[in-house]
């Protein structure tokens, strides 16, 4: 571990507080589970460097999900908040548009609430919409700053956009990425992913414990993973609670929903004589 760290800190990079207690939980991870020791790529090794900032996996399944970003043409990411998907494949794709791999980079989240809850806000759909797209703005100017995002938009070399504007189009030389795919239906889902056309890369991301479609409306995303779990050239990387890399508090909360979730179902069935799914 001491070693990994002044490699870091050799090549440049700002090891704070934070990467040194990732590298502790790294190691101790690996003691508990020994399966974890072989062919686990270190942080070092797989940096991505922006204009703005160096990134670098904070644990082995994040330093997986890097390279299957770099490699495959259609990853799923599915897991808690705080696991860095969505911002590590941003990352990735802004990463492979500055080395000429694709043209363009294309942004999309569903906007499940973008009707009649929505609909007394002022402004136009776009103005509806913004709070959902707001997060990859965030990104992508942690990255590349506001001036270039804005110059990329006027471009078309970046879209940013509700998922409902990607029908009909056939999308190539681009990296896309699909987040908050939980809240997608089963159409949406299967719209998105018959959209890539030669020479895209396709990243979808979600988490499958914080959907908010309607009662009794299947997650695309939920059944997506179901039906393409084995075909070929599909990656999935499940990210767990030991892979949260906001606050440690942070961490120990999905844990605990993560450890009460079985319970919790019991509970239910117990009160309703069924199991809610």
């Amino acid at each position: 571990m001491l070693e990994d760290l002044y490699t870091a800190l050799e090549q440049g990079h700002a090891v704070d507080q934070q990467w040194v207690e990732q590298a502790i939980q790294i190691v101790e991870e690996r003691e508990r589970f020994p399966e974890t020791r072989a062919d686990r790529p270190s942080a070092v090794e797989s940096v991505l460097r922006t204009p703005l900032r160096i990134l670098y996996p904070r644990t082995p399944r994040q330093a997986d999900y890097l390279r299957t970003l770099a490699t495959s043409d259609l990853t799923f990411a599915i897991g808690p908040a705080g696991t860095g998907k969505t911002f590590l494949a941003v990352a990735a794709a802004v990463t492979q548009w500055l080395e000429g791999r694709v043209a363009r980079i294309i942004l999309t989240r569903p906007a499940v609430e973008a009707g009649e809850r929505l609909g007394f806000l002022p402004g136009d759909l776009q103005a509806k919409v913004d709070p959902y797209l707001r997060p990859l703005y965030d990104a992508l100017h942690a990255m590349l700053g506001p001036e270039k995002v804005e110059r990329m938009l006027l471009r078309h070399e970046l879209e940013i956009a509700p998922l409902a504007y990607m029908r009909g189009r056939t999308l190539e030389e681009a990296f896309i990425i699909l987040d908050e795919a939980q809240n997608t239906t089963t159409e949406q889902m299967k719209m998105f992913l018959t959209r890539f056309g030669e020479g895209s890369r396709v990243a979808v991301s979600g988490d499958i414990t914080q959907i908010d479609l309607p009662r009794g409306q299947p997650s695309g995303l939920v059944q997506a993973a179901r039906i393409l779990q084995n075909l070929s050239g599909v990656a999935f990387v499940r990210f767990t609670h030991r892979d949260v890399i906001r606050h440690p508090l942070v961490r120990k909360i999905v844990q605990a929903y993560e450890q009460s979730g079985q319970s919790g179902k019991a509970s239910r069935k117990t009160l309703s004589g069924k199991t809610d799914h």
